[in-house]
């Protein structure tokens, strides 16, 4: 298959993303053209020092190719055409006037390119792109277009403002959608019936290998048995009343959290609580050993449209090192219940954290990571792939 990849993350962009290793997944048995966004005519005036920004600028005014080949069967495309900025118009007319002007512009450089190339017949994927993509289908007409939902983006004010409106409206006329929560391919099939939930791919290695690592320096000094979590710490996302309340009720607990703090982490009054322990952020490599020096490990999820949908990926991360695992109760938790521990309330938590506690053994410890192992890229495409064929008549 020749498959077309649009979405929401340039390939140019340092941090990993669903899209990129969903991309290098396709090109292992198929032709893959990953799109990046096309510029936008205020991204070209505010951020003009930008080194992303001077490459997309070039690539406009025909100073370098706009098309790179990355590897055997995958090019990225920097679209030579410049598109207007129009998420701020309020007016729904006027913006899905000028978002279709967009999209035209848009379409014409995918089509420049994948004439270029040599594609016929391609496979539309688009990577929650609702806005930018929303028209593709009727431009590009592919022989099967796919909608990916990894993130609930009708939560957040910038798709909010006019995705309410369009990303049904995307998901419905899409061939088909896929998921990689549970709950947000519930959310697509209200839409579209021809929906599947397709799990998760995560690069796990570093993590399965966390048993070599030696104890961070920092952690030596830290009394058992020790409760922790890794990653960004967001308001927005953890329940830092939750965490107060685990820290209190259960003083000879330590409660390790590691990343950067937003600013109401940082004024909480938790750090005046003397067994709750910030270490700041730390490298990618380090966290291995960080979660292999905890007795149990906690994603103290809160409740909202921003999160509840996400497929956490954090709780693989610590299933590959082996370790118990506390964690808010989800629809999108559903898949993991047989190896976490999954509560709703504040108590849930302290009596669950003793129960992980309890019941930990290497048995259980090499079952975690057996699950953990088999969320991969190739067996999300995988199922990518068995959906495209159910609908589409598609094989790989």
């Amino acid at each position: 298959m020749d498959i077309v990849i649009t979405g929401q993350q340039a390939w140019d962009v340092e941090i990993g993303s669903n899209c990129k290793n969903i991309a290098l997944e396709f090109s292992k048995q198929h032709r893959v053209l990953y799109v990046n966004s096309a510029l936008d005519r205020a991204s070209w005036y505010k951020n003009s020092n930008d080194p992303k920004v001077s490459k997309r600028r070039a690539v406009i005014k025909k100073k370098q190719s706009g098309l790179e080949q990355i590897q055997e069967n995958l090019w990225v495309l920097y679209p030579e055409e410049l598109i207007e900025s129009i998420n701020w118009i309020s007016s729904d007319k006027i913006f899905r006037f000028l978002n279709k002007r967009n999209n035209q512009i848009f379409a014409n450089c995918i089509l420049r390119a994948t004439a270029k190339l040599g594609f016929g017949n391609v496979i539309h994927f688009n990577d929650n792109d609702m806005f930018r993509s929303f028209h593709l289908k009727d431009m590009l007409e592919p022989a099967l277009s796919i909608y990916y939902s990894r993130d609930y983006m009708r939560a957040v004010d910038y798709w909010k403002k006019h995705g309410d409106t369009l990303e049904p409206e995307l998901i419905a006329k899409s061939d088909l959608c896929v998921a990689n929560s549970t709950y947000l391919a519930d959310y697509c099939r209200k839409f579209n019936p021809n929906s599947f939930y397709v799990g998760q791919g995560c690069d796990l290695d570093i993590f399965m290998d966390a048993g070599k690592a030696a104890e961070p320096v920092d952690m030596r000094v830290m009394p058992h048995p020790r409760i922790g979590y890794v990653g960004a710490l967001q308001s927005i996302r953890l329940d830092m009343e939750l965490l107060q309340h685990i820290a209190k009720a259960r003083p000879e607990l330590t409660i390790v959290l590691v990343g950067p703090e937003d600013n109401e982490f940082a004024a909480s009054t938790l750090h005046q609580l003397p067994n709750v322990k910030f270490t700041g952020s730390r490298d990618i490599s380090d966290l291995p050993a960080y979660i292999n020096s905890f007795d149990v490990c906690l994603n103290p999820q809160l409740l909202n449209e921003v999160t509840i949908g996400n497929y956490p990926r954090k709780i693989d991360e610590y299933l590959a090192v082996g370790k118990p695992v506390v964690a808010t109760k989800t629809d999108a938790m559903s898949v993991f219940s047989e190896h976490v521990y999954l509560g709703k309330t504040h108590d849930d938590y302290i009596a669950l954290i003793d129960q992980a506690l309890r019941e930990n053994s290497a048995a259980r410890t090499e079952a975690r990571r057996t699950f953990a192992s088999s969320h991969t890229w190739e067996n999300s495409v995988a199922e990518i792939y068995a959906a495209m064929e159910q609908v589409g008549s598609y094989a790989k």
